[in-house]
């Protein structure tokens, strides 16, 4: 679905965003792009989808060069940015201008999704919404349109509580193999129970990119002692409950994945984690 080798992106000549960064995703997952602000996990989704070109290096998505921007590529591309567009219609109106660039798209869906949101008319302008609610309409046409490869970009910024529950839940309802999703974000709790690979970007490079069916066998995250100390640890972090603890999981036993726990361990100890995982399984 999407390979990039060597890939190099720069602004300015001053300042490198990306450098050297290699990544291979599938169709049929749905990857969590994770890290700080600033890190290029935006420009990351639209050097994929073709709205800047690298510097160096090399992108092929879909068997296309992003940078072409060939119609057979976009229409099996949706881009949902951090930042939305200013439009000046109603939702009904929008659908009916932009749902015949997606061959795929579902009106049926459509309509599906914004009850789901609890969004009961179509009629509304899209100007006049909330920050949440105009997003909520965005992932209902976005996951409509039933493209191959579709890039979220903090998506859940501006939802309430329950409407994060109706997101996942209808994400995790429109993967299947041929589809692949990549949604960015620093809430990595948001994603908690809905992805199923996970990509960390520390010092604007690609640090971490491995299935959850991995991680949990090369690390074990659980509650220890406060005072509880062993050569296996590779991260930990007080709590009311005792220290959290991320370890090298050598006894093969079973533990829930904490995404937040993984992603400030890589941080922490990115060198060990990368070792770790380049070890092959006996």
């Amino acid at each position: 679905m999407i390979k990039i080798k060597n890939l190099e992106f720069s602004y300015n000549r001053k300042t490198r965003l990306l450098s050297d960064l290699n990544l291979q995703l599938e169709a049929g997952h749905i990857h969590g792009l994770l890290g700080k602000n600033g890190e290029g996990k935006s420009t990351l989704l639209k050097l994929i989808s073709g709205l800047v070109f690298p510097t160096q290096g090399e992108i092929c998505v879909m068997g296309f060069e992003p940078r072409k921007r060939h119609p057979e590529m976009l229409q099996e591309i949706f881009f949902l940015p951090e930042e939305l567009p200013q439009i000046l219609l109603s939702i009904e109106n929008y659908e009916k201008v932009y749902a015949p660039f997606y061959p795929k798209f579902n009106s049926e869906q459509f309509d599906n999704y914004l009850k789901e949101f609890e969004i009961d008319s179509k009629k509304s302008a899209l100007n006049k919404l909330s920050q949440g609610q105009k997003k909520k309409v965005f992932i209902a046409f976005g996951l409509a349109t039933n493209t191959k490869l579709l890039l979220m970009d903090e998506p859940s910024n501006g939802l309430d509580i329950p409407s994060k529950g109706q997101f996942r839940r209808m994400v995790a309802s429109a993967i299947d193999d041929e589809r692949c999703l990549v949604i960015s974000t620093h809430q990595v709790r948001d994603l908690d129970s809905l992805i199923d690979g996970i990509i960390i970007m520390e010092g604007h490079e690609i640090v971490f990119n491995e299935p959850i069916e991995n991680i949990t066998k090369k690390l074990l995250f659980k509650v220890v002692d406060r005072n509880e100390s062993n050569d296996t640890e590779i991260y930990s972090e007080d709590s009311l409950r005792g220290r959290y603890q991320v370890s090298e999981n050598i006894t093969g036993e079973e533990s829930k994945l904490d995404i937040e726990l993984l992603f400030n361990a890589v941080i922490a100890n990115k060198n060990r984690v990368k070792n770790l995982f380049s070890t092959k399984n006996n």
